[in-house]
């Protein structure tokens, strides 16, 4: 696509980037992200794809809007309390850029749509809240071959990591978290807590993370994982190989 006056004006700051420049607005601007969730790390990271430019965005979450999330789910306010997240986020992205097309689906995501919506985009980008989600979309994008940048987020901790499909010289999910844990391990932000801006902090970077993936820039994540513990300040990258053990990622390699 041409880059109109205003969107020139627009990304003004994202096109004087070397790696950026025109022709990498314009493919943003005709990408297309999948958003699993819309919530802690959704809320951020939908916000700023939106601003940064990204044309085609989906967002999918069931939950209704809470008191107790707007400690941390910044896309929503408290009128709007009692709607779906997903579309409380399409409201906010339409006043942000009214040239981004945002398409919200207030449904739970399931193995009946899953392969469907990650075959439709670009690149996924997860935010969810729960492990079934988690591993149901890891599994879908490796399988169908669609970059995965996921985050995740409790009390004073985050984690991202980049997931993508290239011959036998990445990992999938599952070369590092084999299995699910017990569902009596489940432990989330409604039972431990978490440190609001935490979620801002993490959905940032996952937007910088799909940005690079989009544009193919700078260096990837996939292969490693960044942990974050910001109460302590302690930051580590590591790296991740291949299980050649793997069950689950030997069938499609």
């Amino acid at each position: 696509m041409t880059l109109t006056n205003l969107n020139l004006e627009r990304y003004s700051r994202n096109i004087l980037l070397p790696e950026i420049g025109g022709k990498g607005q314009e493919k943003l601007l005709s990408s297309k992200v999948l958003v699993i969730g819309a919530g802690g790390l959704g809320s951020p990271l939908i916000i700023y794809l939106a601003a940064l430019g990204v044309g085609n965005i989906t967002v999918i979450d069931h939950d209704k809007i809470e008191l107790s999330n707007l400690q941390r789910q910044i896309i929503h306010n408290t009128e709007n309390i009692g709607s779906f997240k997903s579309d409380s986020a399409a409201k906010f992205v339409k006043k942000l850029n009214p040239g981004i097309n945002i398409n919200s689906i207030s449904e739970k995501l399931s193995s009946k749509n899953v392969d469907q919506l990650i075959s439709d985009h670009d690149i996924v980008a997860d935010g969810c809240d729960n492990f079934d989600t988690r591993y149901m979309v890891a599994d879908a994008s490796f399988k169908i071959g669609k970059t995965l940048v996921a985050a995740a987020i409790t009390k004073y901790e985050g984690q991202i990591s980049t997931w993508k499909r290239k011959n036998k010289s990445l990992p999938c999910f599952r070369c590092l978290f084999p299995n699910k844990p017990n569902s009596n391990e489940y432990q989330n932000c409604s039972s431990i807590g978490v440190i609001g801006s935490l979620g801002g902090f993490l959905g940032s970077l996952q937007a910088t993370e799909v940005i690079k993936e989009l544009l193919e820039i700078g260096e990837s994540l996939a292969g490693y994982i960044n942990l974050y513990d910001v109460l302590n300040n302690n930051f580590r990258k590591i790296k991740i190989n291949v299980d050649p053990n793997c069950s689950f990622c030997s069938k499609y390699n």
